[in-house]
C-alpha cells in the first residue's frame, strides 16, 4: 500500500481538527451532556470513520479497504472494555459529571500520542522481525485464557497502575478538586489536582489496552496507516 507523505499529513490533520472542535467548541464550557448530545456526537465519529473507510477502498481497493473495516470494528469493539474502565476511574476518582467529558478527552489524547509511539514501535519490529507475530499470538491467546478463567474480563473494581502511583510519589497533590484545573498553587507551592492525576489515569489505562489490541490489528493488516487510522477513528 502506497502511501505518500501528503496523505499521512492529511489524514493526521484531519484527527487534529476533530480534536479541536472537541476542545473548542465541546468541553471549553463544562456540562453534563444529555443523551441525545451524547449520542449525536457518537455518530458523528463513526460516520467520519465511514466516510474515510469508503475513501480507502476507493483509492486503494477492496483489499485494503476491508483491512481497515476489519481494523476499526474490531478496535472498535474492544474499546467497550476501555470504557467499563474508563467508568470506573472516573468514579473511583469521584469526578464531577460537568468535567467528565474534559478528563475523558484529555484521557484520550495522551492515549494516542502513546498509542501512536506504540504503534511506530510495533511496525518497525514487524518489518525487521516477522517472527514477532508467534508472540503476539502467543500473547492474545493467553490473555483470551486469563480472561476465561476469571470468569469475565471486567474487574468490580480498578486498582492504580505503577504510572499513577510514581505521579502521585512525584509531584505534591491537592486533596479536592480545584474547578476543572490540572495545576493550582496554594501557599506559594505549585500542586497537581486530581483532574490531572483521573488524566493520566485514563491515558495510562488505555495505553495498557492497546497491548493487546494493537497486536490483534497487526494480526488483520500490516499496514501501518490503517492501523494508526482505525486506532485514531475508534
Amino acid at each position: 500500500m502506497d502511501v505518500p507523505v501528503w496523505v499521512w499529513i492529511v489524514t493526521v490533520g484531519v484527527i487534529l481538527a476533530m480534536l479541536a472542535v472537541d476542545y473548542v467548541g465541546h468541553v471549553r464550557t463544562p456540562h453534563a451532556p444529555t443523551l441525545r448530545e451524547s449520542a449525536t456526537w457518537s455518530l458523528a465519529y463513526v460516520a467520519v470513520a465511514v466516510v474515510f473507510g469508503v475513501i480507502v477502498w476507493v483509492v486503494w481497493g477492496g483489499t485494503y479497504g476491508g483491512e481497515y473495516f476489519a481494523g476499526y470494528i474490531t478496535e472498535k469493539s474492544l474499546s467497550v472494555d476501555n470504557l467499563f474502565v474508563f467508568v470506573l476511574i472516573m468514579t473511583s476518582f469521584r469526578v464531577p459529571r460537568e468535567y467528565q467529558q474534559r478528563v475523558l478527552l484529555i484521557g484520550i489524547t495522551i492515549a494516542l500520542v502513546l498509542r501512536t509511539v506504540f504503534i511506530i514501535a510495533g511496525a518497525a519490529i514487524i518489518a525487521n522481525f516477522a517472527w514477532v507475530f508467534y508472540i503476539f499470538g502467543a500473547f492474545l491467546i493467553w490473555t483470551a485464557i486469563a480472561q476465561a478463567r476469571s470468569g469475565t474480563g471486567h474487574d468490580e473494581e480498578w486498582n492504580e497502575n505503577g504510572v499513577l502511583r510514581l505521579t502521585r510519589r512525584l509531584f505534591p497533590t491537592t486533596d479536592t478538586y480545584v474547578g476543572d484545573k490540572m495545576t493550582a498553587k496554594i501557599d506559594g507551592k505549585r500542586y497537581i489536582t486530581p483532574m490531572l492525576i483521573v488524566m493520566v489515569a485514563i491515558g495510562s489505562a488505555d495505553l495498557l489496552f492497546a497491548v493487546d489490541s494493537i497486536p490483534a490489528i497487526f494480526g488483520l493488516t500490516q499496514e501501518t496507516y490503517l492501523v494508526f487510522a482505525a486506532n485514531a477513528f475508534s
